[in-house]
């Protein structure tokens, strides 16, 4: 907050969201059809379009890298990458396990659901809280991605079957890690609602309608005199 007279005080200006950061946050949403359309190719599991949608997915992983580095470094960090980031992850993810549903891979049937109501809860959860202010993706939210991503990537290529079991005792990792930052951004929006500015205002203006009232009720009690 920069001081602006009177005791005012202004919050610096945001920097553009047109950017290189964002940028990359979009090119990896952009990438999430192709990703789709590489695993679903008429249905056909042949290693060729199995390798091109490892490959598609492992660039895209990695700009969720660079994106957040190159924000960072160039002090660009806007509200637009803070919400597209982790939406951008979602729609990655979710692909691989729409996916799944579809080609009724039966490799994480038991997560799959548990994952998507999650990214779904979560994402619906940032968005009921934007007029508090802005829910960045956890360090905890970080761990989960990234063990989805090594799960998914050990589905996506064509290995042999004894993978199996690491890409299963991965996404059960996953799915623990889902678990308790969904808990954790649950308890991060509760306490966003109660000390964003937003809700301090509200509660200034509520504490001064109070104090009105009351000074108001003094005013007519003293125009009446006292009572006989």
């Amino acid at each position: 907050m920069t001081p602006a007279g009177d005791g005012i005080q202004v919050p610096p200006p945001q920097p553009s969201a047109w950017n290189i950061a964002n940028a990359l946050t979009i090119s990896r949403l952009a990438l999430v059809p192709v990703f789709g359309w590489l695993l679903l190719h008429d249905g056909d599991p042949s290693t060729n379009y199995r390798l091109l949608a490892a490959g598609v997915f492992l660039v895209a992983t990695a700009t969720d890298r660079i994106d957040g580095d190159i924000a960072r470094a160039r002090g660009i960090v806007t509200d637009f990458g803070k919400v597209s980031d982790p939406i951008a992850d979602k729609a990655l993810m979710g692909m691989a396990l729409v996916v799944n549903r579809i080609s009724n891979d039966a490799k994480f049937a038991c997560d799959d659901y548990r994952l998507s109501l999650r990214e779904i809860g979560i994402t619906l959860l940032r968005f009921s809280v934007i007029r508090h202010g802005v829910m960045p993706a956890s360090r905890g939210g970080k761990v989960k991605t990234a063990l989805q991503a090594i799960a998914i990537l050990l589905y996506v290529l064509p290995l042999s079957d004894s993978w199996h079991f690491i890409a299963v005792a991965v996404m059960i990792a996953a799915v623990i890690v889902t678990v308790a930052t969904g808990v954790d951004y649950l308890l991060r929006a509760r306490t966003l609602r109660h000390t964003s500015p937003r809700a301090q205002a509200k509660r200034e203006r509520r504490a001064a309608g109070v104090r009105a009232a009351a000074e108001a009720e003094a005013a007519a009690r003293y125009a009446a005199g006292p009572e006989v």
